[in-house]
């Protein structure tokens, strides 16, 4: 039996609703994937407002009583992601539509890009499913490889993808060439690894980590 149906139209959130498994939908659009452990390069200049971020991010944890998924953005996420796009002098896009056919199309949370588009990174924003979160996460990723709009493949070789629930923070990577992903087994906590989680994040937009 297919994993979906081929004469359905499916959006990128419909991939985890439906509870595929991330392997199981990697092979159907013809990429391999594993989990493992991931060596991600990491940013080396400095990070302004570090110690202010981390004491904003400790103060409002316990202050969250309504953990929705909009307060989590609101509060624990746009930080994060403010931080990065300053720092890399980057682009962000916030539920931004990418159509790539019927079956890979839909809003991406925040797509982070250098320039216009050049330099592509992607932040899935879910609720606390993280497992069938990836699921999305990699139709996202697959759709931006075949994306038009997307770099050339000698240009970024490799996509970076997030994952995150607000707190915990995960990743995945694709190969462009071999049509290869790798799923995370690392989780970045809030706030205790939020230096190492943003020294990721600016690194996957820098252009030299592309070369």
């Amino acid at each position: 039996m297919a994993v979906i149906d081929t004469n359905r139209s499916y959006t990128f959130s419909n991939y985890s609703e439906l509870r595929i498994d991330p392997i199981d939908l990697a092979e159907y659009f013809s990429y391999s994937i594993r989990r493992t452990t991931l060596q991600l390069p990491q940013y080396q200049g400095s990070i302004n407002r570090l110690e202010t971020l981390t004491a904003d991010i400790n103060d409002i944890l316990p202050r969250l009583v309504t953990m929705n998924e909009q307060a989590k953005r609101e509060m624990l996420i746009a930080p994060i992601v403010r931080t990065v796009v300053q720092i890399a002098d980057a682009l962000v896009r916030i539920e931004y539509p990418v159509n790539v056919s019927n079956q890979l199309q839909g809003n991406l949370d925040y797509l982070l890009s250098i320039a216009n588009l050049s330099q592509l990174l992607v932040i899935e924003a879910k609720r606390d499913d993280l497992d069938y979160g990836f699921t999305q996460l990699i139709a996202e990723l697959i759709a931006l490889d075949l994306w038009e709009r997307s770099p050339k493949v000698e240009q970024q070789p490799q996509l970076v993808g997030a994952i995150t629930t607000g707190q915990i923070w995960q990743f995945a990577v694709l190969d462009r060439e071999a049509k290869h992903l790798e799923q995370g087994l690392d989780s970045y906590v809030l706030p205790r690894d939020i230096e190492t989680l943003l020294r990721i994040l600016v690194q996957s937009l820098a252009r030299q980590a592309a070369q």
